[in-house]
């Protein structure tokens, strides 16, 4: 029988966190060990978890570093033969560790089991994607998303002839909830820290891939997810978005396809400016040219 540990990043999440062990606790399989990483919360997650939770190996760290460098500090400390990377705004299903944990124990060629994420209204967030070539930068948030919003290449990336309802092979599921064999990470290594916050999933699952190894979406292992309630919270969000992306395409693809997303970046932001010129002629509210302006800028010096 293989052991499964539970790794949460938290920062900020009090009330979801403390919703999210509430569920891990009452899962019909109880897991090796539920470690709660802290990257330096100020909302009192911390002490909640040491206070109402107290058989939970809770880290604090004192300086937040982002989601992969504080799952990295869980997984230093976990010991399952399967690793759940799980997101505090998420609460599984009493059944959904077990369904995963069962298919991934059946299929030793696989590496990773993904479940269904669902919406607090229960409908399903198709949340599986491809891997993102050179055509992405281009076509996503660029002024030809609104022009060609079916292009094939969004067809491609976002998957959308998959159906979430049926189980299959998938390239990139979200690490939100995500069961990795440890044996796995040992081969491709924990989450890049340069990647500290967006894209890090999206580089666990190439480097899977690259690997030879395989991962299943599995519909029955049912998770809630409220999407993105840390980084909402980041007013950095869409900058520090821009800057992983870019270091993803820099490591996967090279220096020159780094020159490519900057490219795609100065395209996408001369539409923004076009709008929002628009909306001042037409007496409309727009949104103020320097902060974004000034995160490009960044961005291409970088």
């Amino acid at each position: 029988m293989s052991s499964t540990s539970v790794v949460i990043a938290s920062w900020n999440t009090q009330e979801l966190l403390r919703a999210c062990l509430g569920a891990l606790a009452r899962s019909r399989v109880r897991p090796l060990a539920v470690i709660v990483v802290d990257d330096a919360s100020d909302d009192g997650s911390a002490d909640m978890v040491a206070r109402e939770f107290p058989a939970i190996d809770l880290v604090r760290r004192s300086a937040r570093g982002g989601f992969a460098p504080a799952t990295n500090a869980g997984l230093a400390r976990a010991r399952g033969d399967l690793v759940l990377l799980l997101n505090a705004d998420t609460e599984l299903d009493p059944a959904a560790l077990g369904t995963l944990e069962t298919w991934l124990m059946a299929h030793p060629d696989y590496a990773a089991a993904a479940p269904r994420l669902v919406n607090p209204d229960g409908t399903t967030q198709r949340a599986c994607m491809r891997f993102p070539n050179l055509w992405p930068p281009l076509f996503f948030g660029t002024p030809l998303e609104r022009w060609c919003p079916h292009s094939r290449e969004l067809e491609r990336y976002f998957l959308r002839d998959f159906d979430h309802e049926h189980a299959a092979d998938v390239e990139q599921p979200p690490a939100a909830c995500l069961l990795v064999r440890r044996a796995a990470l040992d081969k491709v290594g924990v989450l890049d820290e340069r990647l500290a916050l967006y894209f890090n999933d999206v580089d666990l699952s190439k480097r899977l891939a690259a690997a030879g190894l395989l991962t299943r979406y599995l519909p029955d292992a049912r998770v809630l997810h409220h999407v993105g309630a840390s980084t909402r919270q980041r007013p950095d969000r869409l900058e520090a978005w821009h800057a992983d992306r870019l270091a993803y395409y820099r490591k996967h693809h090279g220096r020159l396809a780094g020159l490519w997303v900057k490219l795609c970046c100065v395209f996408a932001w001369s539409g923004w400016v076009g709008t929002q010129l628009g909306k001042r002629l037409t007496a409309r509210s727009a949104e103020p040219l320097g902060p974004v302006t000034r995160s490009l800028v960044r961005l291409l010096a970088s």
